[in-house]
């Protein structure tokens, strides 16, 4: 498994892992690969560093924390599949939210808009909610 670190015309960086040098190449060409974040399919590889297997047996190192890039990624990730596993309620999410919070519907993941106010009052209520962190990767779907 081969991982590139990527880069697309709008400057996001992101990585993508392919079976070989020869299937990055073929996708690239024919314009599969696209950013998470924007959708663009100009991408190029960045220069990456290379890891060698020597068979030595070294010290673990200590755990580092992931570079920018890697955490976009992640969190470009993690929101597609918010999105893709809940259900798009609008305007009408603090209603909704509520009414799965008291149990007047079945229990479902949804997503959708609330102003400040309407986000405290529900967490005064002991509703929890978290905010999207990419609104716009709606959209990219």
């Amino acid at each position: 498994m081969k991982v590139f670190d990527l880069c697309c015309d709008a400057g996001h960086l992101f990585e993508g892992w392919f079976a070989s040098q020869e299937e990055f190449d073929a996708q690239s060409q024919a314009d599969k690969i696209g950013c998470p974040l924007c959708g663009s399919v100009l991408v190029r590889r960045r220069p990456s560093a290379s890891r060698l297997n020597l068979g030595a047996s070294a010290q673990p190192a200590a755990a580092a924390l992931p570079a920018g890039s890697q955490l976009q990624t992640a969190f470009v990730r993690a929101a597609l599949q918010v999105i893709a596993n809940t259900e798009d309620v609008g305007e009408r999410f603090a209603e909704e939210a509520r009414r799965i919070h008291y149990k007047e519907v079945p229990e479902r993941g949804i997503r959708g808009v609330a102003t400040r106010a309407e986000a405290q009052a529900l967490e005064d209520e002991g509703v929890r909610i978290m905010a999207l962190p990419f609104p716009e990767l709606e959209t990219l779907q």
